[in-house]
């Protein structure tokens, strides 16, 4: 399932969609077939303007973002779970150090939290995501990181064989259970949020969602933009695979809700 997911989502992402439709146009046209191979090349056009010049990446992240708000500070805290994917586990593989990607929030955000509950234990889960499977996972790579604030490791529970969210809730379970850890904060990207929560009431745990890593401002109106193609491009391609990720949880019974709250 973990490389089907992977190789579908190589396929299916806004630039991919869009290179693949205008080639399949072009291939049809060349074979005489200009009609359908028109409306081929007219799909990855529009999907390529849409991804590149609209604010829709953006607004339905937005949509995600604004889910689950980060709750109250709570009088005490006593767990916290924080999802991996925040590490350049590929650059720290070739050149050692810690070095972090744009989801490094989600670990900031716990070192926070752990200096403002210094009783609460963490459980770090994420293994390797790569194809390759040859990389060390975040939980491996976040020893460095927490030792790098003084945070104890007997603090610290790492869950190192996750590579999809389905996996890091699964994991957890049974390693919140042995080691006697409840009402977690749960800790992630905002965007990332409901499908999590969705996953981790799937299996029964109880948790506190603690949104981090905004990608949006919270004032986005869907519309044109040529400012920032780029931008516009990563947006759309994460706001994608967010939610067809919620689809495919959905569809496949792992979660109760398209869209959980």
């Amino acid at each position: 399932m973990f490389l089907v997911s992977k190789i579908f989502w190589l396929l299916a992402q806004p630039l991919s969609l869009a290179f693949f439709s205008v080639l399949i146009g072009f291939l049809l046209a060349l074979r005489g077939r200009a009609r359908i191979g028109g409306i081929f090349g007219s799909l990855g056009l529009a999907v390529l303007s849409l991804t590149l010049f609209t604010t829709a990446g953006s607004y339905f992240l937005q949509i995600l973002e604004d889910r689950f708000p980060r709750p109250l500070p709570p009088a005490e805290l006593s767990c916290i779970i924080v999802l991996g994917g925040a590490f350049e586990n590929v650059v720290i593989a070739g050149r050692g150090g810690i070095e972090l990607n744009q989801a490094a929030e989600r670990f900031v955000e716990t070192v926070r939290l752990a200096r403002t509950y210094p009783a609460a234990r963490i459980l770090v889960s994420g293994g390797d995501g790569s194809l390759s499977g040859g990389y060390a996972g975040d939980a491996e790579a976040s020893r460095a990181f927490f030792d790098a604030f003084d945070i104890a490791p007997d603090r610290l529970v790492r869950e190192e064989d996750s590579r999809t969210t389905f996996e890091n809730a699964r994991n957890t379970k049974d390693l919140l259970s042995a080691n006697r850890m409840e009402h977690c904060a749960l800790v992630t990207s905002a965007y990332h949020m409901p499908r999590s929560v969705g996953l981790f009431r799937s299996f029964g745990i109880d948790v506190m969602p603690w949104p981090t890593d905004y990608r949006t401002d919270g004032k986005v109106r869907l519309g044109f933009d040529f400012t920032q193609p780029s931008l516009n491009a990563q947006l759309a391609t994460t706001a994608a695979k967010e939610w067809t990720g919620l689809l495919a949880y959905y569809l496949l019974g792992r979660t109760q809700a398209l869209l959980p709250h």
